[in-house]
């Protein structure tokens, strides 16, 4: 018994991998087929490293070609999984935005926003240009964090259409749900009206030219966040955390979506904060009060960077309640922690930038220690 090429491939047509949509020999998953006598071999190449896919994709080769051509051939598959280096990034890019940059966190009350707040100005005192785009549309903070509550955004035109100017504080352009609501109005929407809201946010605003655009999420892993990674190329996610292992477990389901295969939004690396208690009076003393380096470690676990601790220290609170973000502390600790935090987050979008596509990369000129991208 002979086997025929043409019968082989005309069998492989009728097979389709998972998610792809196409036939294996259209998309070119078929990468050669050759028969000698009773036996065949077929050279299969894949594009995703799916364990799963690929036992599948071997079983139904082998399937096809025994019902539809012979039972009695001898079937050898050489498999290869060849992942594009460069992934599709999603969304529309924002003219005269190099970077975007989401602050998640599996739960609430990490201090992600505070965070957010403290990376913005540290980027600004940097020399970048910095916005905020507050999307936490149900618990908008970056009003009071900034001392902006009363501000309102103006109306300018831009190109004969009409835009929102974004508030800007401290040298940090930013837009906010809060700018629209009273202090005290609860914001009372089902998921489509507040990804309306995002979107007029974010397209409908003058932006102006931005080195980085921070994306303060809500937290956990809903509507929200499938609105922002649709609506924009986002650069990258930074994850914030507390080290108690409550917090963890969240934390690692906010990492998994970002590197789950439908959304595919790289991790720049987890920062953990309320890391350690250091009292005014007693400087040395480091108290773990929720445990400790435990965002560390899942960082550690998931291969992921670990960006920099941020500690509990009193003055973080009042800066926040005040308007003040305290990282703008010249001379203190947190200065002192937040810039190193920010060095890292930067250091990351770079890496990211020289082997992704996306954004325009940073071009690092304010800063030491920094490697710049390749020209």
């Amino acid at each position: 018994m002979k086997l025929d090429r043409k019968d082989i491939l005309k069998a492989l047509e009728t097979i389709t991998i998972a998610g792809e949509g196409k036939n294996m020999v259209e998309s070119g998953a078929i990468a050669n087929v050759i028969t000698f006598g009773d036996e065949v071999v077929v050279d299969l190449v894949l594009h995703t490293p799916a364990m799963h896919i690929k036992k599948r994709a071997e079983d139904d080769i082998k399937k096809a070609i025994l019902e539809l051509v012979s039972p009695e051939a001898k079937i050898k598959i050489n498999s290869k999984v060849d992942v594009p280096d460069k992934p599709e990034i999603k969304g529309k890019s924002i003219p005269g935005i190099k970077n975007i940059i989401g602050v998640a966190s599996g739960k609430g009350g990490v201090g992600k926003s505070t965070v957010t707040a403290n990376l913005a100005v540290s980027l600004a005192k940097m020399g970048f240009s910095v916005g905020i785009l507050d999307a936490d549309i149900y618990g908008p903070s970056m009003p009071i964090m900034f001392d902006v509550e009363n501000e309102k955004p103006i109306s300018v035109t831009v190109d004969g259409k009409s835009k929102m100017k974004p508030v800007e504080s401290y040298e940090v352009k930013m837009l906010s749900i809060g700018f629209f609501t009273a202090p005290s109005q609860a914001v009372i929407w089902r998921g489509p009206m507040a990804s309306k809201a995002l979107n007029q946010m974010i397209f409908d605003a003058d932006w102006g030219e931005l080195d980085f655009m921070l994306v303060d999420l809500p937290p956990g892993t809903g509507d929200i966040h499938l609105s922002i990674v649709q609506s924009l190329p986002i650069t990258g996610v930074v994850i914030v955390s507390t080290p108690q292992a409550v917090a963890l477990a969240d934390a690692k389901k906010g990492v998994s979506m970002f590197m789950s295969e439908a959304i595919n939004v790289p991790v720049l690396g987890i920062i953990e904060n309320m890391a350690y208690f250091t009292p005014e009076e007693l400087p040395e003393n480091k108290y773990y009060i929720f445990g400790k380096e435990g965002a560390r470690n899942l960082a550690e676990d998931l291969e992921v960077p670990f960006l920099g601790e941020v500690p509990i220290v009193q003055s973080i609170r009042e800066a926040g309640d005040y308007g003040r973000p305290a990282a703008m502390q010249t001379g203190s600790i947190i200065e002192t922690v937040f810039e190193g935090i920010t060095r890292n987050v930067v250091q990351e979008v770079v890496r990211r930038n020289e082997s992704l596509p996306a954004t325009e990369a940073v071009k690092i000129t304010t800063m030491a220690g920094c490697s710049a991208v390749k020209k």
